[in-house]
């Protein structure tokens, strides 16, 4: 059926060239349209009830695209007029950036920071510093004694040091365009910045600014590494074939895949390049094996003959079926990603799964038939030859995989997959380090996270909400109070949560307040009485709005906002944990405790949905191959044989991550999840050739030391022009791209060691059937047993 396919495609190759050019322009011209951006609903699992709660009460106590903004004096203390003046200008600058939330821009600008004065005259409310910034030094001298009177302030809004002063600023999540955003803050900070006030900003829109900041450079690094990738293969295999149809593949298959991306309304996530990056060198992979299956042709036919037809015909009779099975088995596991709930790794997956079919096409069908119309495929470009020194390694291969040496290579084998499996374990879910992980740690912004974390409580906020539904000044009973008041002392014990606060941190300074001033009524009261007069009193005195940080309109809900110094994953499992230790081992008569919300809110649930999911979907990816290659052969050996350069390769880069400290998060998974398919291509094109060589008459140790000089020949140049050109991204400024560069360059590497040196020596000592036959099968005991 491959013969006649292949005879069908040559025979009317003008026609499938001319469709094939067609659709590429088409869908080239979507290819341009495609949006690349960020979009923050796309991170979010929509069913997690983490996300339920932050979606809820966003809006009141805070959403995930919170930004902070430090404003430092680069000498003496805040409380001059030049900082007070930046603080201001900075506060209503920010009323004018898209997307903002006008109602969470709270600093010591805002009408939101206040203190609360009591007298024989009364109670009254007045801003610390709105609506101007004070200029006399008696003005400027009354505000620090006012921020050190106020513990919401003193510490949470100005630094303990009275070097620094925060701005947050939160922006409306369905509207918010981080591109955007990070230009317009970046810009008002810029404006304000001077040898007298230093300006720091963190958040996820100045994260992922960065990230599309960083874009141009990107694509310089992509250039790169395709200029890289050419010029190896012109000087590896010397003919501009070898150069000219691997850009074509790859060039096809991405116009393909981006076209396709833009009719399905697929945004391309920044961060996701390298996925394509790695998606795009299989293009190249199997291209390049097409090619030197069609150069040993042109060598094994008689010269002078017209050939290239028949070379072209051979070449996808031989290599179609394996090439096939590779990208199948590269499809079918990234599709694993699309049962997960979160919707930027079900687009990204079905992208990836459109991307990785679209090689059938521009590698498997087109690079054959652009072969064919070849005519004088004998002779070379240059004279220098690499060649002899490749012959050299896979002659080593050919020794392992042919002598007694081949039961040391399964025995040290099954050593590395038990040992690097066992180490595997320690991978982290979610971010390992502080600061972010996408960017490196000298990085400005993970500089800014660094200097703002050292200075204040945190950057990043947790709310868990207390309340009963239908129950209105459920937040004002004493239960409610004593509640988050006993919440908050439980989990500051906990060194990277640096503060937390409630309404029940207000109300101890309205008693004091009401008390001269003296610190002993600094507390909560255990009486209803008192608790309740006390929240009275304060929403009298208190304008439209100053109660959202704390409480919503009918006082039913309230928050715990909880500030950490890091988003590590242990950090957050941790704090999730003594949170519902608490919730088990204090139960409450009337209200509920609902988890949670902001930054560290929606990261809890990406991390759990990874971390509950990630061993399932490697494990379903595991039985995806088998099957494909199963159904593939029509045995049950293929499948366990092909799995273990697989599990090899997965479980050394796995265990790579775990050592260097990369994290598995919503970005790394994807990547992870094509890695699994990645390990069998050259496998498959290895023992496939073995298969046929046997075929044709050859002995065993001829097939294998034939398959290895022809097919071993394509995996030896793929993988060492690939892995050059997948370490170019170690350039990149975004340490996530540079990570992920290497972690593919470490998978191929280990993936065509594993082809060339482990499968020869694996199919010599079982004997497989579905290779040999089941008259060469061996004959003490069955290969699924000693697989088994």
């Amino acid at each position: 059926m491959i013969n006649q396919f292949g005879q069908l495609c040559i025979r009317h190759r003008a026609w499938v060239l001319a469709l094939i050019s067609l659709i590429t322009i088409v869908l080239g011209f979507f290819a341009l349209k495609v949006d690349v951006r960020t979009v923050f609903e796309d991170m979010l699992p929509s069913n997690h009830p983490y996300i339920k709660t932050h979606e809820r009460f966003k809006d009141t106590f805070g959403g995930s695209n919170m930004v902070t903004i430090m404003v430092e004096a680069r000498e003496g203390e805040i409380f001059q007029p030049e900082v007070l003046n930046t603080v201001r200008g900075i506060t209503l600058g920010l009323r004018e950036v898209s997307a903002v939330n006008p109602f969470q821009i709270i600093s010591l600008a805002s009408k939101k920071l206040k203190e609360v004065r009591a007298s024989t005259e009364g109670i009254e409310t007045r801003p610390l510093m709105w609506p101007d910034a004070p200029s006399s030094a008696d003005e400027i001298a009354e505000l620090r004694a006012a921020v050190l009177r106020n513990p919401l302030v003193y510490g949470a809004y100005v630094s303990q040091d009275l070097k620094a002063a925060l701005i947050t600023v939160d922006f409306i999540d369905r509207e918010v365009d981080y591109s955007k955003v990070f230009k317009e803050v970046s810009a008002l900070a810029e404006g304000f910045e001077n040898d007298k006030v230093h300006v720091s900003m963190v958040g996820d829109p100045i994260l992922f600014g960065w990230v599309n900041h960083y874009l141009p450079e990107t694509m310089k690094i992509i250039a790169l590494a395709v200029v890289a990738t050419l010029a190896m293969l012109f000087i590896i295999l010397r003919t501009w074939r070898s150069v000219l149809l691997p850009l074509v593949a790859g060039a096809v298959s991405a116009t393909w895949a981006l076209g396709m991306c833009a009719l399905l309304g697929i945004t391309f996530e920044p961060l996701v390049i390298v996925v394509a990056m790695l998606i795009t060198s299989r293009a190249v992979s199997h291209a390049v094996q097409i090619i030197n299956r069609f150069n040993d042709e042109i060598v094994s036919i008689e010269s002078g003959r017209e050939t290239s037809r028949d070379a072209a015909l051979a070449s996808i009779r031989d290599l179609l079926r394996p090439g096939m099975l590779g990208v199948v088995s590269d499809a079918a596991c990234i599709a694993v990603v699309i049962m997960s709930p979160i919707p930027m790794l079900q687009k990204l997956a079905l992208l990836a799964v459109v991307w990785v079919s679209t090689l059938v096409v521009s590698a498997l069908l087109l690079t054959p038939i652009l072969l064919s119309f070849i005519r004088h495929p004998h002779g070379h470009v240059h004279g220098l030859d690499v060649t002899p020194l490749l012959r050299r390694v896979l002659d080593f291969g050919v020794w392992m995989g042919t002598s007694s040496f081949r039961y040391v290579v399964v025995g040290c084998s099954t050593l590395v997959i038990l040992g690097s499996g066992l180490y595997a374990l320690n991978l982290k879910i979610g971010d390992p380090q502080p600061g972010s992980p996408i960017l490196w740690p000298e990085s400005r912004y993970n500089l800014d996270a660094a200097a703002i974390n050292q200075r204040f409580q945190g950057v990043d906020r947790m709310f868990i909400v207390l309340g009963k539904d239908g129950q209105e000044g459920y937040v004002k009973t004493s239960e409610a109070l004593l509640a988050m008041n006993a919440l908050q002392r439980f989990i500051e014990v906990q060194p990277e949560v640096g503060a937390s606060v409630s309404i029940a941190d207000v109300l101890p300074v309205m008693n004091r307040t009401l008390r001269e001033g003296n610190p002993r009524y600094l507390e909560l009261s255990d009486e209803e009485a008192i608790n309740g007069s006390l929240m009275a009193i304060l929403e009298s005195v208190s304008e439209p709005g100053d109660m959202d940080r704390f409480i919503d309109g009918d006082a039913s809900n309230g928050a715990v906002t909880l500030m950490f110094r890091d988003r590590q994953g242990e950090t957050i499992r941790t704090a999730v944990a003594r949170i519902k230790e608490f919730i088990a081992g204090n139960p409450l008569a009337n209200g509920e405790w609902q988890l949670a919300g902001g930054s560290i809110g929606v990261i809890a649930a990406v991390n759990e949905i990874i971390l509950s999911s990630q061993i399932e979907s490697i494990a379903l990816a595991l039985v995806v191959l088998v099957v494909v290659c199963m159904v593939t052969y029509r045995s049950s050996v293929a499948g366990m044989l092909f799995m273990l350069p697989v599990i090899i390769s997965n479980t050394l880069t796995f265990s790579f991550m775990a050592w260097k400290g990369i994290g598995m998060n919503i970005n790394t998974v994807p990547v992870a999840a094509l890695g699994i398919g990645l390990g069998v291509d050259y496998a498959v094109y290895i023992a496939d050739r073995i298969k046929g060589e046997y075929a044709r008459g050859c002995t065993v140790d001829e097939a294998i030391r034939n398959a290895l000089h022809t097919s071993g020949m394509g995996v030896a140049v793929t993988a060492g022009v690939l892995i050059i050109s997948t370490l170019i991204w170690w350039l990149s400024s975004l340490r996530f791209q540079a990570e992920m560069g290497l972690l593919m360059a470490i998978w191929l590497c280990i993936s065509a060691m594993s082809a060339l040196f482990v499968m020869p020596a694996v199919i010599k000592v079982f004997h497989p059937a579905f290779i040999f036959g089941k008259a060469q099968a061996a004959p003490l005991t069955s290969v699924r047993t000693a697989l088994a």
